[in-house]
């Protein structure tokens, strides 16, 4: 169902970050999202949806249609701090060159390319989305920042602790470095600011007869947890009962809307995260569910400013013709991943807070605050997938998707549990606007092909999923954490205290929560996955400078 070239569809793709699966209405949560819903409904819901277990490896993954550890982020840049990883072909720790980047593609075929958010795919201006196929791009380069601006930290003179970031180099645009001091509106809030210049970007764009390509990814609702007081406080008293009664409810509305079956056993909670709330007192509990009040007013605000790009699209009678994905780049944050590298270590950061930021409880989401929520609220948003983000448990890696496209996509499918990927959003674009694959010798350079493949065939109504169920093969890896999935199975290996420190084997499609391992009733499908693994290992180049997993004991 490939568009003609005089009926090129326009692309709108929007990120969340670090967003859980039911923290969206479409998804069964009670945060207000009118936007998405309404998108939801007009569209199809992919509730299962695939990524990376961590955000720029996912980002990776969304610009050149296949594996992280091929397209350079083998690893998080901020966890190769050391000379090992030197030389190593995809841990480079930005989009290399041996991929041909989405926006890229679209660029050299005629489409107009904007972005405005946050990259983490590169640091330098030679892999800045500048260079990478962006006409225009608004853009925060780093993984993780204040949602104000406000990084007082920053200001010491002892600022070298905090590493690369002390430079101040994160924001860019024009392919110019900006001043966070001077160059950045004092009235700047994330979520609000990047739609707003990505609405700018397309009202001023010059040739309005070209179709477009937009990507806005947001630093939201990723910590340190910081919205307007005003919505924040539409959420007070929600969550005022805790995670655990959250998650009941979000699980309830789930089978509800027929994402989940009624019958299915959800994932306990992980350890640190079951009992935290029962062992609080009063005053811990109404910090944590303030926290939480937070994050909802994060989400809250996403939607608006995804309505208002939405809106322009209306106003200007093009949303008809433009495909849109609204995404989660991985599972939810329980803990503060990029947070340690970027502070100067665990015990730098905690001091940091200590002196630049207000974390009593009237303060908590001003913009010079600095908390997260921790693993129970992730927990609960995650359900009944085990695990959250950097957790390559469906927890980690299982992730809200909506699409909405009417001329493309069958109006009889409202949502689809078929198996997908990350990867295979750049195959789908360019199915949809009529280009074919790129191949070598790609702007002067040698690349490597797509793994993904296009959605195409199953949102028209032509195949029954995306993929075929049984034989897919899919592989994960980060942190030492990994799995491989064929079909409906799913091999993991994780050490302790996540997992067993062996392999462990799961029907996903029967087990979701990943609750029971059946390795020992099933050890030729175990033995046959691990083979898999092996060849997974081989053909992606993956590199693991410490023990060599591949030699693990197993079943």
């Amino acid at each position: 169902m490939s568009q003609t070239t005089t009926t090129r569809p326009n692309f709108l793709i929007i990120v969340a970050d670090d967003l859980g699966y039911s923290d969206i209405g479409p998804f069964g949560s009670e945060i207000e999202t009118p936007v998405l819903d309404k998108l939801a409904s007009s569209g199809v819901k992919l509730t299962n949806f695939h990524t990376a277990s961590a955000c720029s490896p996912t980002r990776s993954m969304l610009f050149s249609g296949t594996d992280n550890h091929i397209a350079g982020l083998g690893q998080m840049a901020e966890f190769m701090k050391d000379d090992r990883y030197d030389g190593k072909p995809g841990y480079e720790g930005y989009l290399n060159f041996r991929v041909a980047a989405l926006s890229e593609v679209l660029q050299d075929a005629g489409y107009s390319t904007f972005m405005s958010g946050k990259w983490h795919l590169g640091l330098t201006k030679e892999t800045a989305p500048c260079s990478r196929g962006f006409d225009e791009a608004y853009t925060f380069l780093y993984g993780c920042g204040n949602h104000f601006n406000h990084e007082p930290q920053l200001d010491d003179p002892s600022a070298d602790q905090f590493g690369p970031m002390s430079s101040g180099n994160f924001w860019m645009e024009h392919g110019q470095f900006l001043d966070r001091r001077r160059d950045i509106p004092k009235d700047f809030y994330s979520s609000t600011s990047f739609a707003d210049k990505l609405v700018d970007y397309l009202d001023n764009r010059t040739d309005k007869a070209k179709p477009f390509f937009a990507y806005l990814p947001f630093t939201a609702p990723h910590w340190p947890l910081q919205a307007p007081r005003q919505v924040m406080e539409k959420y007070k008293g929600f969550y005022d009962e805790g995670p655990h009664v959250l998650r009941e409810k979000r699980l309830k509305r789930l089978v509800e809307l027929g994402i989940i079956p009624g019958n299915v056993e959800p994932a306990d909670m992980t350890v640190g995260a079951k009992h935290e709330w029962e062992q609080m007192n009063a005053e811990a509990r109404a910090t944590s569910a303030r926290k939480m009040e937070v994050y909802a007013a994060m989400v809250d605000v996403i939607d608006q400013s995804i309505g208002r790009v939405v809106d322009h699209l209306e106003q200007t009678g093009e949303i008809g013709n433009t495909f849109i994905l609204f995404m989660s780049d991985n599972g939810a944050e329980g803990s503060k991943l990029e947070a340690v590298p970027l502070m100067g270590g665990e015990t730098t950061m905690g001091k940091v807070i200590d002196k630049y930021y207000d974390n009593s409880f009237d303060n908590i989401g001003m913009r010079d605050s600095y908390v997260w929520y921790g693993p129970a609220w992730a927990c609960a948003s995650m359900a009944p997938s085990r695990g959250f983000k950097s957790w390559i448990t469906e927890g980690g890696i299982r992730c809200p998707c909506v699409v909405r496209f009417p001329p493309a996509v069958a109006p009889s499918l409202l949502q689809t549990d078929s198996f997908c990927t990350v990867m295979d959003i750049m195959p789908t674009i360019l199915d949809l606007a009529g280009i074919p694959s790129p191949s070598s010798p790609f702007r002067g350079r040698e690349i490597v092909p797509m793994r993904g493949s296009s959605w195409v065939p199953h949102v028209s109504g032509r195949s029954a999923s995306f993929h075929d169920e049984e034989k897919e093969i899919t592989g994960w890896e980060l942190f030492g954490l990994r799995a491989i999935r064929e079909g409906p199975w799913k091999a993991i290996y994780m050490t302790a205290p996540r997992g067993s420190d062996q392999w462990e084997l799961y029907n996903v499609a029967r087990d979701p929560g990943e609750v029971h391992d059946v390795s020992l009733v099933e050890p030729e499908i175990l033995k046959r996955l691990i083979e898999l693994w092996e060849i997974y290992y081989a053909e992606t180049g993956m590199f693991d400078p410490g023990q060599d997993f591949r030699m693990v004991k197993h079943i």
